[in-house]
């Protein structure tokens, strides 16, 4: 018996619509993000996918684009678990700079480094091997067993502690995984078998 793991990174912020590094910071959805994250509710409600159990971050743009998401399928009266171990990666000083301000700061080639290494973190932040070393030991404990007992599983994070995710389910190298882009409210859906390694990616 397989289990299937739901994957979707939050709707648009109001941060990623100003081009501003957000990290742990607590920006709202957009419009625009609240409607990603109710028609990826509605896809899966038509895709006939019921969860048994829900993840999300501590911050409020996930856990808003998971509640969107229930409502559009339908769930009410669920346990929801939130844990800051799928926060975002941590931006630190670069969180609440644009993107563009950050380059002038401090150059195109230092900003280019900190965002698309693996494991150069900016000043008081966070690597995305750091991200991975608090993401996937959670994952491991807390979400694997279920998934190993053919259980359906949804998680609303963040576009860091998703890569750090995919990049351990699906083997990928450091490299890999810097260049896949993950989508605002777009699902990753993986069959998970009772070993707990990959049997086939999904798509919607």
């Amino acid at each position: 018996m397989s289990g299937t793991l739901i994957l979707v990174r939050h709707g648009q912020s109001e941060w990623n619509l100003k081009n501003l590094f957000t990290g742990w910071r607590n920006p709202h959805l957009t419009e625009k993000g609240e409607g990603e994250a109710r028609a990826t509710g509605k896809a899966l409600k038509a895709a006939g996918i019921v969860p048994d159990c829900y993840y999300t971050s501590g911050l409020r743009r996930a856990q808003h684009t998971l509640d969107l998401m229930l409502e559009e399928m339908d769930i009410q009266n669920v346990t929801i678990t939130r844990n800051i171990a799928l926060n975002e990666r941590d931006y630190g000083d670069l969180a609440g700079l644009n993107k563009d301000d950050a380059r002038e700061k401090w150059g195109e080639e230092q900003v280019h480094i900190w965002r698309r290494s693996f494991d150069v973190p900016p000043p008081g932040g966070e690597s995305l091997k750091d991200t991975a070393a608090r993401t996937l030991p959670y994952y491991e404990t807390e979400i694997v067993p279920l998934l190993k007992a053919g259980k359906t599983v949804l998680v609303a994070a963040h576009g860091n502690s998703l890569r750090a995710l995919v990049m351990a389910i699906e083997g990928l190298t450091p490299d890999e995984i810097l260049a896949r882009e993950i989508g605002t409210g777009e699902p990753t859906i993986y069959k998970i078998g009772p070993d707990g390694k990959l049997v086939e990616r999904v798509t919607l």
